[in-house]
């Protein structure tokens, strides 16, 4: 019971946090957070939302894929997460001929549903706090890598003593920066099935303009489907394989939501960093942010240019340009929002209420008297090292595809030789790069990134190679990459992949003597044996002096209630429907309509274009019972919820447990909620269920799905309309790509 007291007497206090801020465990819903919950109009219990004794809330909620969330919202296992989400998947299935991107895809039945290799969903079985375990004997430990070493050993023997059926799995997660841990034990089915996707035009709709923006209009979602064998268990794909039949499932809502209604958001956050101090919150702001900032804008700029010219390339693109856009658009908001609201100036306040209390008290003084001077030196320390980390791995690792894929086969040109093993994951790993890859436009982003490498790295954590090649090249980063592009067997689509399959020797020995090889290993390995390993040396340092913090914090501040940071594990966040105020006279409300998509209708535009269907729904107003009291349809609407990345694709549930909307972004000023939430104007985006209901329903006619689904009214106790006749699209005759 160590572990649960811990977080009642560091956690449990007076109820001052404002509401939506915080990411809980659902483990400890009823001793922390039910009582306010229900103040704020919850009608459920803890025990609904988490349970290992009855289906609950979280028994209908998946870790998709591993990067995004999903729910179960129907007996026969049908999942709802985020059109971005499912991408990739989308993106995979589509063609010229078949462009489920542009047209959408909608399975007539199960039997068209579309398999996905590789795509899975994860549920949580239950959650443990397994703090004692780990953390034994780590006292003793002389030093931060010892203590780490006693840590995976505990975790290790935790893992085999651990009871579990065959297709079960344990995660061992750190919490308050390693002053306590929980196990999470996992059921992981792999059998994910397409089943339904609103066209580009519905499901990215403002793309990039609005990303990150409020008032948004984008019907972000797509359908999938899990399969299990015969008893329910997870499987591999087959044709014998069957709907899975969930413990719990999420009832829809066709009541919608008010301003001040009470919204739950639960999910799989990915990463925040809420109690760094602050010289680590104004390194980003003023030099790291800034730097990556300057980069992807580049990026960018090549990669819009050509998507815009050519269908084709808008195809193989998107993925890779939603990526790139999505973080670069995050950090402009994060720094911007950081400066709006005083971030630093409350991080300084209150280390100066630290200092004081610390101060006051010998054994804190002892303990704690030089932890924030520790930090103020070693932030100064690391800022060379951290900047040039930050060039290093947003140019040389993930903007420029040729680097990507020599560091991707840096193991294979290590190897003697090739079995046929290695020679099968090599060929479909090249078929799976080449499949989308224009050698002309990455050339052109090599050229625009390689010159702000070459001109903010130090050069003596640069190649003798690559400095070499660019002196050659008369500094000329056109000229470089003409001479790279030109030469590598990497810039000639299909050329390695046959190689491989014929002469695996013979393809070894090429990508070794490759010039893009040995330019790109050369930039890596210099950076590696010198800057990374000062970086990883005082970034050591800091992640210990973290983890002392956050135990001082907590042992400074009793009156105050601690939440953990996100880690990719499961949470719950509860809120409000709420709209707010960005700037001086401007007041945004928390609901936007179908009238504004039809608003922003730009015919033609990659972004604003509105489907020919959505455009006569709208204007014979026939939105079956999907419009609310008004008689408009709701698109999205805005909540108080603390959300990050991860939580795209996590269920808005109602204060009855019922589903009416899914998240799918933050607005940009409240993007520094990673860093620093601010009641005032962290918001999350959701899309209103009753818009994805009449999209499936009216729009792309597939009634079928939405019979599957368990409708309610759970504020007005009012019988369902019956589901209206689908829309013929057959019969409009609408041009392919329009409709």
């Amino acid at each position: 019971m160590r572990g649960i007291t811990f977080v009642l007497i560091f956690l449990i206090s007076q109820v001052s946090l404002h509401a939506g801020e915080g990411m809980w465990l659902p483990l400890f819903l009823k001793q922390l957070n039910e009582a306010e919950m229900q103040l704020m109009g919850m009608k459920i219990s803890a025990e609904d939302i988490y349970s290992v004794n009855k289906g609950s809330l979280k028994d209908a909620i998946v870790h998709f894929g591993g990067f995004c969330t999903g729910e179960v919202i129907s007996d026969q296992g049908l999942v709802l997460t985020n059109h971005h989400c499912g991408f990739g998947q989308i993106q995979s299935h589509s063609t010229l001929e078949n462009n489920y991107l542009e047209d959408g895809f909608w399975a007539a039945d199960k039997s068209k549903e579309l398999a996905n290799p590789g795509l899975f969903v994860t549920f949580i079985v239950r959650i443990e706090d397994v703090s004692e375990a780990i953390l034994k004997g780590t006292k003793e430990a002389q030093n931060t890598k010892g203590r780490q070493s006693i840590i995976d050993k505990n975790i290790d023997a935790l893992k085999k003593s651990t009871t579990l059926k065959e297709w079960e799995d344990v995660l061992v997660r750190p919490f308050f920066e390693g002053n306590q841990y929980f196990m999470f034990v996992t059921e992981t089915y792999k059998d994910i099935r397409l089943v339904g996707a609103p066209p580009s035009s519905i499901g990215k709709f403002g793309a990039d303009t609005d990303n990150w923006e409020w008032p948004r209009h984008t019907g972000d979602f797509s359908m999938f489907r899990i399969y299990a064998d015969k008893n329910n268990n997870p499987a591999e794909y087959s044709e014998d394989n069957v709907p899975y039949q969930p413990r719990h499932f999420l009832p829809v809502s066709l009541d919608g939501v008010e301003e001040d209604d009470f919204t739950l958001v639960f999910g799989f956050p990915g990463r925040t960093r809420e109690y760094l101090p602050s010289f680590a919150v104004e390194q980003v702001v003023d030099v790291l942010n800034p730097a990556k900032i300057d980069i992807r804008t580049k990026a960018l700029k090549v990669i819009d240019g050509a998507m815009r010219e050519d269908a084709q390339v808008k195809i193989q693109y998107a993925s890779k340009q939603a990526r790139i856009s999505n973080a670069w658009k995050k950090w402009i908001g994060e720094s911007q929002g950081l400066k709006k609201t005083g971030a630093l100036d409350k991080k300084q306040a209150l280390e100066t209420k630290f200092a004081s209390r610390v101060n006051a008290n010998p054994k804190w003084k002892q303990q704690y008297g030089t932890l924030l001077s520790d930090f103020e030196r070693l932030y100064k320390e690391v800022r060379p090292y951290a900047l040039t980390r930050d060039y290093f791995n947003e140019i040389v690792g993930r903007n420029i595809e040729l680097m990507r894929i020599v560091n991707g086969l840096s193991r294979v040109a290590k190897s003697d030789d090739m079995d046929a093993g290695l020679q099968k994951r090599v060929v479909g790993y090249l078929e799976n790069f080449y499949k989308d890859y224009r050698p002309e436009i990455d050339q052109n982003v090599f050229a625009s990134l390689m010159e702000v490498y070459f001109d903010k790295v130090d050069g003596k954590y640069i190649s003798d190679f690559a400095k070499e090649l660019v002196q050659d090249a008369d500094k000329n980063y056109e000229n470089l990459a003409a001479k790279i592009y030109g030469k590598s067997i990497f810039a000639k689509s299909g050329a390695l992949t046959k190689l491989v399959q014929e002469d695996p020797a013979a393809a070894i020995k090429t990508i070794r003597e490759d010039v893009a090889f040995q330019f790109g290993r050369g930039l890596s390995e210099a950076y590696y044996e010198s800057s990374e390993k000062e970086y990883t040396r005082i970034n050591d340092e800091l992640k210990e002096l973290q983890r002392t913090y956050m135990k001082a914090l907590m042992e400074v501040f009793p009156e105050e209630r601690f939440y953990p940071d996100a880690n990719s594990t499961m949470r719950v966040t509860y809120g409000q429907v709420k709209g707010y105020e960005p700037r001086d006279a401007v007041r945004y409300q928390p609901v936007t309509y179908l009238d504004g998509v039809i608003a922003k209708y730009k015919p033609g535009d990659y972004e604003f274009d509105v489907p020919v269907m959505l455009r006569k729904l709208h204007e014979a107003k026939d939105y079956g019972q999907y419009a609310d009291k008004t008689g408009k349809v709701p698109v999205c609407f805005l909540g108080s919820n603390h959300t990050t990345g991860g939580n795209s694709g996590s269920p808005a549930i109602d204060a009855h447990g019922n589903l009416i909307g899914l998240n799918f972004d933050r607005v940009w000023e409240g993007t520094m909620s990673d860093l620093n939430y601010d009641a005032s104007i962290c918001r999350n985006i959701m899309v209103d269920v009753r818009y994805i209901l009449f999209i499936v329903d009216k729009y792309a006619g597939a009634s079928h799905l939405v019979k599957e689904m368990k409708l309610v009214r759970p504020k007005s106790g009012g019988k369902l309309v019956p589901l209206d006749k689908p829309t013929s699209k057959g019969k409009l005759k609408l041009k392919k790509g329009r409709n």
